[in-house]
């Protein structure tokens, strides 16, 4: 069976590429050409079906994922259903299972049983979980074992995985020759770099990586190749551990598409506003201009409680200059587990900055969208509005609290608004 990538480049239109072209408002052989070359992905297991296909990469609105998943301190699947469904309702185009606690086969079945919309995993942390439960020290880790934990998700139907292939002796080496504030913060990333240096072996996702590829080909898995050395601080931002891995990921990226499976990268993390439209451009030209995949960025590390924003802040700049996939971030970051709020705020937050975003690179779609609810708001036309609005029940919500006695007009300006003039 051909991969997306292989059908691409065979010029074989699929249901999902159809789907998107309609969507995205682009010809379908303009996206056949962009996937074939791997500068679009469309992440879709072979084995799973997919309500909501969406498209990654340049020319296509920016996308959001939300995260959820358990924690060894609370395993509730009734409470990751809600946080699933708050997601999705809120609008987010794909969601991540980062679960660390309880049955994580099983959370992850009902995640994906009941998801409309690609669902990605780190199968590093199933991993290191039942090893930990095998009561071993997660560096007695076998490769044999991280294979076998991708190959079970990929069969279960996850449609993108991060694989953290990036951390490889090398790079290791080159960390411990930087003078981090708070090292390395990738949860996966802290596993690998234990493992290496407790083993003296070569990264089994690295050394394997045909193994690892043979498998994404064989379900059309979008592998997500993980930034374990992204920056968790401003000042770590933009350093050569950052830089080294991402090159080695970039190697990658074309050792992927050569098999004809679909990749993206990741990228920080914590960084700086002055530096975001670098670390963009660095990451494009090292990645071969693979989808990136962008958590935040966070922009400041002050804001404990209000991350949401300074990711958004991050992201809206961030993709403004071609980032194609925002990871949210939610209030709950730096804090606790977040909860169903925290998922909807986060997700809203993120769209906010992806749609920004669009805005600036031109899409008509994005302006057009802008220049509707303007013509309604200038008509004081509220339920339009209403309808338009990214997130119609909170528009509802908070015009149900003004304290003026028409309609005509917000309780702002009131007798004196200026859109009625």
């Amino acid at each position: 069976m051909m991969t997306l990538m292989e059908r691409a480049r065979h010029e074989q239109t699929t249901a999902e590429v159809r789907a998107v072209a309609k969507t995205e408002r682009i010809p379908v052989a303009e996206l056949l050409r962009d996937i074939a070359a791997g500068v679009v992905v469309i992440t879709k297991n072979n084995r799973r079906r997919i309500a909501k296909p969406f498209g990654i990469g340049p020319g296509l609105s920016t996308k959001v994922n939300a995260n959820i998943g358990t924690s060894p301190d609370h395993i509730s699947l009734a409470d990751e259903r809600k946080k699933l469904d708050a997601a999705v309702r809120a609008g987010a185009d794909a969601v991540m299972d980062l679960s660390t606690g309880g049955n994580l086969r099983k959370i992850r079945q009902m995640i994906l049983e009941n998801c409309p919309v690609p669902v990605g995993t780190v199968p590093l942390y199933q991993t290191a979980c039942e090893t930990v439960g095998r009561k071993k020290n997660i560096t007695q880790m076998s490769g044999e074992h991280m294979f076998a934990v991708i190959e079970e998700q990929a069969e279960q139907g996850v449609d993108f995985m991060t694989v953290h292939c990036g951390i490889t002796r090398q790079t290791v080496d080159v960390l411990g020759r930087q003078n981090r504030l708070v090292g390395v913060v990738s949860r996966g990333g802290s596993f690998l770099v234990k493992w290496i240096k407790a083993n003296n072996k070569e990264n089994p996702l690295y050394e394997d990586y045909d193994r690892l590829l043979a498998i994404a080909k064989k379900y059309d898995v979008t592998l997500s190749l993980g930034d374990g050395f992204r920056p968790g601080c401003s000042k770590d931002a933009s350093d050569g551990a950052q830089i080294a891995e991402l090159s080695v990921l970039g190697e990658l990226v074309l050792r992927a598409r050569a098999a004809g499976v679909q990749t993206m990268i990741e990228g920080p993390g914590h960084v700086p506003l002055d530096q975001i439209p670098a670390n963009v451009l660095m990451a494009k030209r090292l990645g071969h201009n693979a989808p990136l995949y962008f958590l935040g960025p966070i922009v400041t590390d002050i804001a404990p409680g209000y991350d949401h924003i300074t990711a958004a802040i991050g992201g809206a700049l961030a993709a403004s200059h071609g980032v194609d996939f925002l990871c949210y971030v939610t209030p709950a970051e730096h804090l606790r587990l977040p909860d169903v709020d925290d998922v909807h705020n986060g997700v809203m937050a993120a769209r906010i900055a992806g749609h920004a975003a669009d805005i600036a690179k031109k899409l008509p779609r994005a302006r057009d969208w802008d220049d509707e609810m303007s013509k309604w708001r200038k008509a004081r036309d509220w339920q339009r509005q209403e309808k338009l609005s990214m997130d119609p029940v909170r528009f509802a919500q908070v015009r149900k609290q003004m304290p003026s006695k028409t309609d005509d007009v917000c309780a702002m300006c009131g007798p004196f608004c200026a859109m009625k003039d």
